[in-house]
């Protein structure tokens, strides 16, 4: 099982690689299977087909640092636990192979529905999601003002987003992203501010 295990792993940083190469349309399954090692067929052991390989890396790349176990506990620690997953988001934010990625996939996002719906259903709805509970929480502990859960979601999640596109936005031009290197922090003690009783 940990052979399975490995090769699965060797697709998919192959894959990665790939794609941020040559975009997703240039980074076929034969390619993919060469840079590995293995017969395309092999592929298939693991993967239905190369938009599945596409939907495991986005999971990757969109990863949703609310992936915490005992989520209740953390969110009663109210803005530290806010500011875990703004640092959490940084560090993906500036990973340059994620970064690089983020960019190609966003293009492909606009351009295949299926990935779309995915990316929608599986990685933001569970961040909004995941992050609403917590809030929740906060409200319940009395830590931070009554309001609709899932909107103040929205609130928190949206300008994050617009940071991580600004970190792509100036890498492509091969600008500094230190002027924005602390926006992330910055925002998460904006947003408790803004909230807090």
């Amino acid at each position: 099982m940990p052979k399975q295990k490995n090769t699965k792993q060797k697709i998919i940083d192959a894959a990665i690689e790939l794609i941020a190469k040559q975009g997703y349309r240039g980074a076929s399954v034969r390619k993919i299977a060469a840079a590995v090692g293995i017969r395309e067929s092999a592929i298939y052991n693991h993967f239905r087909n190369k938009e599945e390989i596409l939907k495991q890396i986005i999971s990757e790349i969109f990863v949703t640092p609310f992936e915490f176990k005992d989520l209740e506990e953390k969110a009663k620690k109210g803005k530290s636990f806010l500011h875990q997953f703004v640092v959490a988001y940084k560090l993906i934010s500036f990973d340059k192979k994620k970064e690089k990625l983020f960019r190609v996939l966003m293009i492909e996002l606009f351009q295949n529905k299926g990935l779309r719906e995915s990316f929608l259903q599986e990685f933001h709805q569970k961040d909004i999601q995941q992050l609403s509970k917590a809030l929740f929480i906060m409200m319940q502990e009395g830590l931070i003002r009554s309001g609709d859960p899932m909107f103040m979601a929205q609130e928190f999640l949206a300008p994050l987003f617009y940071i991580r596109l600004q970190v792509s936005l100036l890498r492509i031009d091969s600008k500094s992203t230190a002027p924005i290197a602390t926006q992330f922090e910055k925002h998460a003690d904006f947003f408790w501010e803004s909230v807090a009783l």
